[in-house]
């Protein structure tokens, strides 16, 4: 997992609005999910999800640090204490993911009407939710995150076949925490990007912008 400076990447980064902020490359998009021990030691040592992991329940997966990071406590948080950086196909991100998400609320803007929303999510495995992002000290900022929530055949897809490499991040995080106010926190290095193609920026109502790869470590 690439690292930059935190003071160095909010400088770049945009203030407010709805942004996908990921770490990524030609072929990969990372996200960030937080697990209980045995489910964590089992993802790594096997570089897929399984073991104690249920597929039968809906999985959420974040593509942003930060937001991963005030989710889970800074992996403090009960069932929440390992944090695993996992490398996604990026086109079963862009394809299978993002082209097929569906807000959970109703978004009239999107849907002519409530029973069409509807129709969608039972239609569709995956959810999408715009949140308020947060720093490293846990204040919400007018910039929004998003997650997506993987269900049935998405999530064993997800478990079985997008998943490219596994890795934990834990003792990084634990390390971080201790820099959340000083200028040598690093965190992942994550660019902005509002959308990657047309189809899913109508989706996750993003205006659209192509995502630039970054070269991975």
């Amino acid at each position: 997992m690439r690292t930059t400076h935190w003071h160095t990447q909010q400088a770049a980064w945009p203030a407010r609005g709805r942004h996908i902020l990921a770490q990524h490359d030609e072929h990969h998009v990372v996200v960030y999910q937080a697990f209980r021990r045995d489910i964590a030691d089992y993802a790594v040592t096997h570089q897929r999800l399984g073991g104690p992991w249920s597929a039968e329940r809906m999985t959420w997966i974040k593509p942003n640090f930060l937001w991963m990071m005030y989710r889970c406590g800074w992996a403090t948080k009960a069932d929440q204490e390992r944090v695993l950086a996992i490398w996604l196909d990026r086109s079963a991100f862009e394809e299978q993911i993002l082209a097929c998400a569906v807000p959970s609320q109703y978004d009239r803007d999107t849907y002519a009407t409530r029973e069409a929303w509807q129709h969608a999510v039972k239609r569709s495995d995956v959810r999408l939710q715009w949140d308020p992002d947060h720093g490293p000290s846990g204040a919400p900022l007018e910039r929004r995150a998003i997650q997506l929530g993987l269900r049935g055949v998405a999530t064993r897809a997800y478990a079985e076949s997008w998943v490219r490499e596994i890795q934990d991040v834990t003792d990084f995080v634990a390390t971080q925490r201790e820099h959340r106010g000083s200028r040598d926190l690093l965190l992942s290095s994550m660019r902005s990007s509002r959308g990657t193609d047309r189809r899913c920026a109508a989706r996750c109502r993003t205006t659209w912008r192509r995502w630039s790869p970054q070269p991975r470590p």
